[in-house]
């Protein structure tokens, strides 16, 4: 069997989402980069034909020009400066964003043009920041007898120059080109920063709508959870309230169904219990009541066929504890189905605790039982006083007679936090466990000449002080098995005192 997985929150999910968005953004950059670096290179490859092809044009037009002289010049003057400058001019005015010019080993620049320069006017003067890269690469050139080619990158541009050895009547000639490659402008530049800004606009609007979407949830959710904590009937669930979100509605719309079906269920179930109770105390009662019929009409049977006045007498005698037995299980009978609400009040708990004793006191000497008063709280209780009485002497008598000779009958009332629980213990067999389930019910006892309604009469008491009574564990101290009912009942704390008045 495959291990199960713990389960994942929906936020863990999310945060999830988020890293693969920033894994993919960065993944996208990087491509875009390498991109923009590739484009980058690619112009620069271009720009080095394109000044070679420039330089080489400008020694084609420098052949052509000293075709027929003779001699050799080594030092042009100001008229072959002006003519070299109508040369390069000529073989540059092709070559967009290409300047060069004409060096000679001996006086330096001969001439210098940039034919498609897109300032306001021709440009002549030699770039000066470039002047010391134009010389060494003429100088390189001359000496290798060759073309040499030259590239230096800076921050935003990529500078290319090309040396070329030239032939003619002047001594120690070169030509030279020189073009810029601007690195942050043109195409790929522009692809580079819309790439960047469209990536960056994704990314910080999903940031920003994942954090909206996280706060959002975790506040519906948060909301739900406290309408849920909130009380509602017993064995219901509340009402919730639409939280905007179209998935949420629609959980609680679900959850407010399944709570509109569980209340139609529990309110069925009652009506079944209810007329199940009904039926089994109907049942109960007219077997209680059978008996005692029976055994009236035998003995009014008996005495009316016989003529002696002793036998009627005792006949009479029976008839009277029968009626007396019928009178208190009607009576028990109207104590339980017909429940008031307790009038609660303080109530001196260990005063109650002290009048049972005496009450029962007679009882428990005849039955060779002790009777003690173990805890008592010191402030008075909010219960009412003659509900809990009659709950105790039904408890009490109910341990008296469960109790052996020599046995002890121990009554406590003690506060836990914000319960009260009020203990009723005796050294008896204890309760059998076929009777433990269904203990409280009516006409439920252990005894034969029990009516098995005292325990159904404490329990519809704690009941209504909203409490409960239940079967507990007897002290681990006792000499025998024993049983301990317990009456477990809401003690809510005294509202605070007013404010003094202001003298």
């Amino acid at each position: 069997m495959l291990p199960t997985l713990p389960p994942r929150s929906l936020r863990a999910h999310l945060l999830a989402l988020w890293v693969l968005i920033l894994a993919s953004a960065a993944a996208t950059a990087y491509l875009l980069y390498e991109f923009y670096t590739q484009s980058a290179a690619v112009q620069v490859a271009q720009s080095e034909l394109q000044v070679a092809r420039a330089c080489r044009e400008i020694g084609d037009r420098f052949a052509f020009f000293g075709t027929g002289w003779s001699g050799g010049v080594a030092d042009p003057d100001e008229t072959l400066k002006h003519q070299l400058t109508d040369v390069v001019v000529t073989a540059l005015a092709s070559h967009p964003g290409v300047e060069g010019g004409i060096w000679t080993a001996a006086g330096g620049s001969a001439a210098y043009a940039f034919p498609t320069y897109e300032g306001t006017g021709p440009k002549t003067d030699l770039p000066s920041a470039e002047i010391e890269t134009i010389r060494r690469i003429n100088a390189e050139s001359l000496s290798a007898e060759r073309p040499v080619a030259a590239r230096r990158a800076s921050r935003t541009q990529t500078l290319v120059v090309q040396g070329c050895p030239l032939r003619g009547p002047i001594q120690g000639a070169t030509a030279w080109t020189m073009a810029r490659v601007h690195t942050d402008e043109g195409r790929a530049y522009g692809q580079l920063l819309a790439g960047f800004g469209f990536l960056a606009a994704t990314v910080l609007g999903s940031a920003l709508l994942l954090g909206r979407l996280l706060l959002v949830l975790g506040r519906r959710i948060a909301r739900l959870e406290g309408q849920l904590g909130h009380e509602a009937d017993e064995g219901e669930l509340p009402r919730l309230e639409s939280t905007g979100l179209r998935e949420l509605d629609r959980l609680v719309e679900a959850l407010n169904a399944a709570g509109t079906r569980l209340a139609a269920a529990r309110h069925r179930a009652a009506e079944a219990e209810r007329l199940a109770a009904v039926g089994q105390l109907a049942a109960g009662i007219a077997h209680e009541i059978r008996n005692p019929l029976a055994a009236i009409r035998l003995k009014a049977e008996n005495a009316l066929a016989s003529a002696d006045p002793a036998r009627a007498r005792a006949a009479l005698d029976l008839v009277l504890d029968q009626v007396a037995r019928l009178d208190r299980l009607l009576r028990d009978l109207l104590s339980l189905t017909q429940p008031r609400r307790p009038a609660t009040g303080p109530t001196d708990l260990g005063l109650v605790l002290r009048d049972c004793i005496h009450l029962h006191d007679d009882l428990a000497r005849a039955h060779g039982v002790r009777i003690t008063v173990e805890a008592a709280p010191p402030e008075p209780v909010p219960l009412d006083e003659g509900q809990i009485r009659r709950a105790l002497d039904n408890l009490v008598l109910n341990a008296i007679q469960h109790s052996p000779a020599g046995g002890t009958v121990r009554l406590s009332g003690t506060r836990e936090g914000e319960r009260l629980r009020i203990r009723v213990t005796d050294e008896g067999p204890g309760v059998p466990e076929a009777l433990r389930g269904r203990l409280f019910e009516p006409f439920v006892t252990g005894r034969p000449d029990g009516t098995g309604l005292g325990l159904a009469i404490v329990r519809e008491i704690a009941r209504a002080h909203g409490g409960q009574a239940r079967l507990a564990a007897p002290p681990p101290d006792g000499p025998g098995p024993g049983a301990t009912f317990e009456l477990d009942l809401p003690w809510p704390a005294p509202p605070p005192a007013p404010y003094p008045p202001a003298s």
